[in-house]
């Protein structure tokens, strides 16, 4: 370890480690190889004729980084100059590119199906549907998919969309329940962009932001024939929203249709489908461990699924963090605690939830348990690798030893900030905010807490 750095500098140096592994451009970089008569897309070997075209389409936070690396790997080759694209990312994740053109499919911070976002996935389904036999598709798919490649399934209007994803949201729905119920009203969700494509061979690069990387699951699983029913959107609706008529009378009719009409979303006998995963939690997790190794940390490693509620999780970690710095633990100091995963913040626990995310409500829960005791060598950092938390500017939050005492300082009482999950105010106050700008991939959150 540094003695001249201090232990929220080496928090975030271990972080962002495992950001870096998942970098999106390198992923996909990697996973193609392109000769002048073979393309070869993680082992999925095709051959050229010379006159294939290649359609690049897709959605999420990595979107931009994945399109960089597709032109990387084809820079030079006879088949870069026959590859078109459009790939819908948030605005801050737009630049030019040579051949695939980069669309903002909604404003940054803002993870909800646009208008934009509507035009920009009619553009894919025209394009995936306009392809010859001998075409090749390549689907670029990453976390945030579904909220940036809105089609709703008519007559359900985008606002009717929005209506019942804000609903489910705020009423502690988990992303599957929440993909459930969108794949079930959407034109390209669960299957049905593959279903529209009308080419030879379609492969699909994701990177997963879903705990235990569930291909139906991640971006709504728009290449991925759905395993889900309208019932089972009808049971999660019916569980979770008390009076019916807030849910959108078109929302009901189409599911309640949906039911005795045959699945729409087969893909056609022609098409070729390969779904394949290049990056995950757990391949940032383990370079993050990789780097804390070498900085002379012991390593507790909670895995990439922990879900649960994002104060409870906070709570475990400082915990943790003080049964190892007061000998109750068999780890010794320095130990590192990596944490992967998505917990979720519970809106509908206050009246009038404030300004927030799960990464900071993690970090303000763990403030709160740790109100009371010294700090000195303990940090605690919660970040999404997307750098983005919530409908916020922040990727996360971080706890140490001087964050704690500012907070003192100011006489802040954590439980209030927390009741209402209004963790980025208090944050902003003590200079606990992980500020990291789009970072081009997203595989959950990574949590690191330092015991020194």
């Amino acid at each position: 370890m540094s003695e001249a750095s201090s232990a929220s500098e080496r928090a975030l140096q271990i972080w962002k480690a495992g950001v870096k592994a998942v970098d999106s451009e390198a992923l996909v970089r990697e996973a193609i190889q392109i000769t002048d008569h073979r393309l070869t897309v993680c082992g999925h070997s095709i051959s050229l004729q010379g006159h294939e075209n290649l359609l690049v389409v897709g959605a999420g936070k990595a979107g931009s980084g994945m399109a960089a690396g597709v032109e990387a790997a084809l820079d030079g080759s006879l088949l870069e100059q026959r590859t078109s694209g459009w790939v819908n990312v948030p605005a801050d994740c737009v630049r030019p590119l040579s051949h695939i053109h980069l669309y903002p499919a909604r404003p940054a911070s803002l993870n909800e199906p646009t208008a934009e976002g509507v035009y920009g996935s009619r553009q894919i389904l025209q394009k995936i549907s306009s392809l010859q036999s001998d075409d090749i598709c390549l689907v670029l798919i990453s976390g945030g998919g579904s909220a940036l490649l809105p089609a709703p399934l008519p007559p359900v209007t985008l606002e009717d969309k929005q209506l019942v994803t804000r609903l489910l949201m705020s009423s502690g729905a988990t992303i599957q329940e929440l993909n459930c119920v969108r794949k079930q009203i959407s034109q390209v969700k669960g299957g049905r962009l593959a279903a529209a494509a009308t080419c030879g061979t379609l492969i699909t690069l994701i990177i997963s932001d879903v705990v235990g990387d569930p291909l139906d699951i991640i971006a709504s699983g728009p290449t991925v024939v759905d395993s889900s029913t309208p019932a089972d959107a009808l049971e999660i609706l019916r569980r979770f929203v008390f009076d019916p008529q807030q849910v959108p009378e078109s929302v009901w009719s189409v599911l309640e249709a949906g039911q005795s009409s045959a699945p729409t979303q087969e893909v056609s006998g022609q098409t070729k489908v390969i779904n394949q995963i290049i990056g995950s939690n757990a391949t940032a997790l383990q370079a993050a461990k990789q780097e804390a190794e070498e900085a002379g940390y012991e390593i507790v490693s909670l895995g990439s699924e922990n879900e649960g509620t994002a104060s409870g999780t906070g709570v475990e970690l400082a915990e943790l963090c003080l049964k190892i710095r007061d000998g109750a633990s068999s780890v010794s100091k320095p130990a590192c605690i990596l944490s992967g995963g998505e917990p979720i913040v519970d809106l509908s626990s206050t009246q009038n939830p404030g300004k927030g995310g799960r990464n900071q409500e993690v970090v303000l829960a763990a403030m709160q348990r740790l109100w009371e005791e010294d700090l000195s060598g303990i940090c605690i950092l919660s970040g999404g690798t997307d750098g983005e938390d919530g409908p916020t500017d922040a990727a996360g939050g971080i706890l140490d030893t001087q964050i704690l005492q500012r907070a003192h300082a100011l006489k802040i009482d954590p439980s209030l900030f927390l009741n209402d999950h209004n963790s980025y105010p208090c944050l902003a106050q003590v200079g606990g905010l992980l500020k990291t700008g789009a970072t081009q991939t997203n595989v959950m959150d990574l949590r690191v807490a330092l015991v020194e």
